[in-house]
């Protein structure tokens, strides 16, 4: 088996495995199309190696103590005609999201925390029951 050189250009829309800095910076759009922010980063259990959740990034300017919006990854869907990520949701159901400070989001959270993100989105916790 031999890998593509580096000067290749490889298409495939079709894989189905992503480099975390490929999804970085990756817009997220509404099911009307409208462009929400974009993927900051993406929070992945340690032991598991499940992506949890997207960090997305939601107007104004990323910093010190901006706060993001963790969406559970499951509730995002890659289109290709965009080359984004969209999500049922609208920018008003985004504002009233739980959000986090973008400083603090490698810090040690409590179930709890986490737990609420679940909730306001209606899905299962990301490590299960």
């Amino acid at each position: 088996m031999t890998l593509a050189s580096e000067t290749e250009a490889v298409t495939d829309d079709t894989h189905e495995l992503i480099s975390s800095r490929r999804v970085e910076g990756t817009p997220v759009y509404n099911i009307r199309g409208e462009r929400l922010g974009h993927v900051h980063s993406v929070m992945i259990g340690k032991k598991s190696g499940q992506v949890a959740y997207a960090l997305l990034s939601f107007g104004g300017f990323l910093g010190i103590g901006e706060h993001v919006h963790p969406v559970p990854w499951e509730i995002l869907t890659y289109d290709v005609d965009l080359d984004g990520y969209t999500v049922d949701l609208t920018r008003e159901q985004l504002k009233n999201a739980p959000t986090m400070r973008l400083d603090e989001s490698d810090r040690p959270r409590r179930p709890e925390e986490d737990q609420e993100i679940s909730q306001y989105y209606g899905t299962m916790n990301w490590w299960g029951l």
